[in-house]
């Protein structure tokens, strides 16, 4: 990267370093709110992470099929500002008695569509910053920050929560979103003109991003191990805070503390990730990594109480976020350098509906389960079908060590106006 891709890199970075700690702060601090302040259930737990994730089943494919025809940057710049001002209104209604759960609930829907413009935009708008010979690097380092985030976050949330109370926690993540804003808007690289006039309808569009992942082998791989992981994940995230608050007696430090250290191993293999992709390849390493560290989860579920609890619960978060950073890097880098560009915004949302559409039933799941067996069970069945995610994408891609070794996937434009998203391959570009 030259001079001034470095800079806009930095201050790519600085943004969402800033936003992933608030992100995280906050992580601990809504849940916390719910249940300790609101005396939430499970149930109602779960369906306040179900709310902050169900806009990428509602509007993730015309997202896609948008930010293909936009500039991506306003429209992350916008997302971030949105989401700043409904986080701001959880402390103002705390500190006038009035929040509920009814207000918890509407803002996390409100912030999840907000975020679907956001990750969806994010992602393609990555390699105008650094360029397609830099997504794997870039994409670690952004990795590396959001779980530096994840680290320093929980912890830094418990201890405010303590300090000043998790109502007014939320107001922290809501000024990092002003600060990543900020950020972006300070960016200097200039994206492709995209011409709005021209190109076939949105539903045409949508139905080429949706027909040209589902007929893609590998594609269509790595988001069906990504759905069951994300479902998985859903499951468990409704009863993780009950679990440890309240099956293992954890106070809210200690649960910071927890969290924060499972991710300082997200940390270390988002670091990591450049390095283990040389050496075991990295596209055998997408696969790999879920194999390798997924049956450490089952130390979270036989934890009981003490010191021994929390070593058990640690090791076995850590191993988990170890492996599910390694494959979100390796796998969305693979789309990044496979996709050609001006597919790419539809692919990335067709891959994000398809991997987060469960996400809320996960989240509702994770929820009447906690309620009708119990919290260590839920982690149990959690557990199980991370356990069973690997399968998809190891039959896809294990004759593939390398990107060098995937064809390039692009669109037949001469199909364009027809619907038409049929695939054209050749060697991955690798001179950039």
């Amino acid at each position: 990267m030259g001079s001034r891709s470095d800079r806009d890199f930095r201050l790519l970075v600085a943004g969402q370093a800033t936003s992933q700690l608030g992100t995280q702060v906050s992580s601990i601090a809504i849940p916390l709110l719910a249940v300790v302040s609101l005396h939430a259930s499970a149930l109602q737990l779960g369906l306040i992470s179900a709310s902050s994730t169900i806009a990428f089943a509602v509007i993730a494919l015309p997202v896609g099929a948008w930010t293909d025809r936009w500039p991506r940057r306003p429209v992350l710049v916008a997302s971030d500002v949105a989401r700043a001002l409904l986080l701001a209104t959880i402390p103002l209604a705390w500190a006038l008695g009035g929040l509920r759960i009814t207000q918890l609930l509407v803002v996390a829907l409100a912030a999840g569509f907000a975020r679907v413009f956001f990750d969806i935009g994010y992602q393609s708008y990555i390699p105008t910053v650094v360029g397609a010979g830099g997504v794997l690097k870039g994409n670690s380092t952004m990795e590396t920050i959001r779980a530096g985030g994840q680290f320093a976050g929980p912890a830094l949330g418990g201890w405010l929560v303590g300090l000043i109370g998790a109502a007014s926690v939320v107001s922290v993540q809501a000024g990092t979103f002003a600060v990543s804003a900020a950020s972006l808007l300070a960016i200097r690289a200039r994206e492709p003109r995209r011409v709005r006039a021209e190109g076939p309808p949105t539903r045409i569009q949508i139905a080429q991003g949706l027909r040209f992942v589902v007929h893609n082998r590998i594609l269509r791989a790595m988001a069906l191990t990504s759905a069951m992981g994300n479902f998985a994940f859903a499951i468990g995230s409704s009863v993780t805070v009950i679990y440890l608050s309240r099956s293992l007696g954890m106070s809210a430090a200690v649960i910071g503390d927890v969290l924060a250290a499972g991710a300082l191993a997200a940390m270390a293999g988002a670091a990591a990730t450049p390095r283990l992709a040389r050496r075991v390849g990295s596209v055998r390493v997408i696969w790999l990594s879920l194999v390798v560290t997924t049956p450490f989860g089952v130390l979270t579920v036989l934890a009981g109480h003490g010191w021994a609890a929390i070593v058990l619960v640690v090791v076995g978060m850590a191993a988990g976020e170890f492996g599910q950073i390694l494959y979100a890097i390796t796998s969305v880098s693979l789309r990044q350098r496979a996709v050609a560009p001006e597919l790419l915004g539809r692919v990335n949302a067709t891959m994000r509906f398809l991997i987060m559409g469960l996400t809320p039933l996960g989240a509702v799941v994770g929820g009447v389960l906690g309620d009708a067996i119990g919290a260590r069970w839920t982690l149990l069945v959690s557990v199980l079908v991370v356990a069973l995610s690997p399968v998809p994408s190891w039959r896809s891609l294990r004759r593939h060590r390398s990107v060098e070794d995937v064809p390039t996937w692009t669109i037949d434009l001469d199909a364009v106006h027809d619907g038409g998203a049929v695939q054209r391959e050749g060697a991955v570009d690798t001179s950039a």
